[in-house]
């Protein structure tokens, strides 16, 4: 690989198993564009839910989503997804959000309409002049970018994540979101093959990232 050719890193893994501290110190040392696909989800969920439109009305959720006009926004090194212009709020990390995003996120549509999307991040990327993107999800390796030139899976055991999103203040339930997002039919949590699965459960944010950022450096070397 040469010095000059783009990268894209692709990182999965369940709730509060590390993926976006991880990405964004990776982003910083490697001047990469930041991706945290988990707040598109957010930001659609919570657009749907100030709609009115519940995630069993397949029809109502299909003509609503034809009508959005997503574009992006940088907010530092991480893209920011626009809904007709217009941000994110505080919402998408609310209960309402919380207790909705994995039934919103099961449905093709859904995941139909954020594709294109999530993969359109490389443009993005490559005009501001970043060296490649890390991004993160639940299908980033398996389905946006099988073809990423890195992909991790990050893990940890479910009683440790819990406490960490104790600790962050977050009230979704870690379980009940594992289970939703392993269960659905489209695109589940998987750990795709050939990806580098790493268990952080009693490793530091600190240890993870220099193993992973070790990885990067010994193939751009």
């Amino acid at each position: 690989m040469g010095p000059t050719s783009f990268i894209i890193v692709a990182i999965d893994g369940g709730a509060a198993s590390g993926k976006s501290s991880t990405s964004r110190l990776l982003a910083e040392r490697f001047n990469l564009l930041h991706v945290d696909t988990g707040s598109f989800y957010r930001h659609l969920t919570a657009e749907l839910l100030r709609r009115g439109v519940s995630y069993s009305d397949q029809r109502a959720i299909e003509t609503t989503l034809a009508k959005l006009q997503l574009t992006t926004r940088l907010n530092g090194r991480s893209a920011q997804m626009l809904i007709d212009s217009q941000p994110a709020g505080d919402e998408i990390r609310g209960q309402q959000v919380n207790e909705h995003v994995s039934h919103y996120a099961a449905i093709p549509a859904v995941r139909a309409a954020l594709l294109a999307y999530q993969r359109g991040q490389v443009d993005v990327a490559k005009q501001h002049g970043f060296r490649g993107l890390v991004m993160e999800g639940r299908d980033i390796g398996s389905v946006i970018f099988p073809q990423a030139d890195f992909r991790f899976f990050l893990h940890a055991d479910p009683v440790e994540r819990a406490k960490r999103r104790a600790a962050e203040g977050r009230q979704d339930s870690v379980a009940e979101r594992d289970r939703l997002d392993t269960s659905r039919k489209n695109a589940p949590l998987i750990v795709p093959a050939g990806a580098t699965d790493i268990d952080s459960t009693f490793l530091t944010l600190e240890q993870v990232v220099e193993k992973l950022s070790a990885l990067l450096a010994s193939r751009l070397a």
